[in-house]
């Protein structure tokens, strides 16, 4: 964990770079998109690294996270800013996301803030597209980072792309097959992907 600093506030100006504090005491690094929303690279270290190194890694994945949960999780030792720096240039790229009210099937593909088309949930172009939702800092993100990174073994229930959500979908139809609200369609198509 990082030093608690108990007046900190959240900045979601484009460029501020954070560290978190992950599951068995990895450091993940993200960043703040034009967009607010926070890339995090593919890169995690045992002791925090000058914040340069981390810029060059590769986006993992792109999440809305709660504002106000970030102030929270910088104020209790679970986050750090670590300064404002040059976006990355995966971050000035667009960032897609799937809107997906289930049991519906059909599902709006988003362009950052605008609509861009409709499809079915089963579409491979869409299968590492992040459902959109909004993430907790300290609840859900270390667990997040676990899935996304993909070395170790995650929890099932862990969401995020659409491939897993659809996984989840699936896992709760079978283990509470007595239960209406998750039930799966009558035309779904089982996850491919693996």
């Amino acid at each position: 964990m990082f030093d608690p600093n108990p007046t900190a506030r959240a900045d979601l100006k484009p460029g501020t770079l954070y560290a978190m504090h992950g599951e068995n005491d990895w450091i993940y690094y993200g960043q703040v998109s034009p967009e607010k929303v926070i890339g995090f690279f593919r890169r995690r270290d045992k002791y925090l690294e000058q914040p340069e190194m981390t810029l060059t890694s590769e986006l993992m994945s792109v999440v809305c996270v709660a504002y106000p949960s970030i102030g929270r999780a910088i104020r209790s030792g679970r986050w750090k800013r670590l300064g404002r720096f040059a976006l990355s240039d995966a971050l000035n790229k667009p960032h897609y996301s799937v809107q997906w009210p289930f049991p519906e099937l059909n599902v709006t593909v988003w362009c950052g803030e605008k609509a861009c088309y409709v499809t079915g949930v089963e579409d491979p172009e869409i299968q590492n597209m992040e459902r959109m939702a909004v993430w907790d800092a300290e609840f859900h993100i270390p667990a997040r980072l676990t899935a996304d990174f993909g070395e170790e073994a995650a929890e099932w229930h862990v969401g995020g792309p659409i491939y897993r959500e659809r996984r989840i979908k699936e896992e709760y139809a079978r283990r509470f097959p007595d239960r209406p609200e998750h039930r799966l369609p009558p035309n779904w198509v089982p996850t491919a992907i693996s």
